[in-house]
């Protein structure tokens, strides 16, 4: 695995997790110059609370693998890959209903295994849906 980069890790790892699958979660920008990485919930009525609105599960789920994957985006890849969510803060902003939603991550600092990372959950249109500051372990 040392070979790889973050990027290609993910590309590889998000479509075989099988609740990320389930989720119907997909990478749309894994490796972009500025180290951004955008990540699409597509709208699926399974991911409901009630009627059109998108539950905050699911909401939550799409901050946390935007998370990891904004962590990986710039970190060395061990030969022995492991990484975890350590922390996670999130607000909800607005109700997401009958939408798409787009994960815009970052890593803000990034230690030897600890990375901080920023994530805004928005609809295609770039409304505010939910905002999200994590913690990311690596290695």
């Amino acid at each position: 695995m040392g070979t790889q980069t973050g990027p290609e890790v993910m590309a590889q790892f998000i479509p075989q997790s099988p609740f990320v699958a389930k989720l119907g979660i997909v990478a749309e920008s894994l490796d972009a110059p500025d180290g951004v990485v955008r990540l699409r919930l597509p709208w699926d009525p399974g991911n409901v609370t009630l009627g059109d609105m998108v539950h905050g599960g699911a909401i939550a789920a799409l901050a946390d693998v935007t998370v990891m994957a904004a962590a990986w985006a710039r970190a060395d890849v061990p030969d022995s890959l492991r990484g975890v969510t350590v922390s996670m803060a999130l607000q909800y902003l607005a109700p997401a209903r009958a939408t798409d939603l787009i994960g815009v991550g970052r890593a803000l600092r990034q230690g030897k295994a600890l990375v901080h990372c920023d994530v805004d959950v928005v609809t295609p249109s770039g409304d505010a849906v939910a905002k999200a500051i994590a913690t990311y372990k690596v290695g």
